[in-house]
């Protein structure tokens, strides 16, 4: 392998392990499979990235296929500038594993029991799956999605906790999306993303205290 090759390869490898990666597929696998079995079925809405699309499609009636790609490349650059390229490399990754596992749990009938009559019950399921997928994926060093690399870049800046930066974006955009969404469907989405923001900070904390590493 020339020299070249050898170098790019060497730096595209930098930090990964195999636990590393496991670990990355296993909390997409978790986080894919409580949104499309809980959320997607009973319609609870997001805060964050996905609920501000949500809520420019429905005002402006600009299509999520060209809202998404802006939101999340927006959130990204923002990331790569204030978290570095390692951050981006590790959330590539994690997106190819979410997306994987999107269309292999739509091969296959619902695996739960539909929550759509029990609100709360699929509120706080819901941000268990979310927040236990995506905490595995941020501890790694990476992100799910445009959310989780806005609330980390916004943690990192403000020095806040991680959970108070995913509840402050997720909470902004559900206050705005209460213009055309019922308010007890707000309540419901309110107790999920606080669920998992709170459990996806946990579980972050917990790998930093277990290498010594707080801040």
């Amino acid at each position: 392998m020339p020299p070249c090759t050898t170098s790019l390869w060497d730096k595209l490898i930098d930090g990964l392990t195999i636990k590393k990666i496991l670990l990355i597929m296993l909390g997409a696998m978790i986080c894919s499979f409580g949104i499309h079995n809980i959320h997607q079925r009973t319609n609870i809405t997001e805060g964050g990235v996905i609920g501000l699309m949500l809520l420019i499609e429905h005002w402006l009636k600009i299509t999520p296929a060209f809202i998404t790609p802006v939101l999340d490349i927006t959130c990204y650059w923002l990331a790569f500038r204030f978290l570095g390229g390692n951050f981006i490399k590790i959330s590539f990754i994690s997106t190819l594993f979410i997306s994987g596992f999107y269309k292999v749990w739509e091969l296959f009938p619902p695996m739960l029991p539909d929550l759509s009559a029990y609100p709360l019950a699929a509120a706080v399921l819901g941000g268990i799956f979310v927040g236990a997928g995506v905490g595995l994926i941020v501890r790694q060093g990476g992100s799910s999605g445009g959310d989780d690399a806005l609330a980390l870049t916004i943690s990192h800046v403000s020095r806040w906790r991680l959970s108070r930066s995913y509840l402050f974006t997720d909470v902004v955009v559900l206050i705005l999306s209460l213009t055309y969404i019922p308010v007890l469907r707000i309540v419901f989405s309110l107790i999920t993303v606080t669920v998992s923001s709170h459990l996806i900070d946990w579980i972050k904390e917990y790998k930093n205290k277990k290498d010594g590493t707080a801040q």
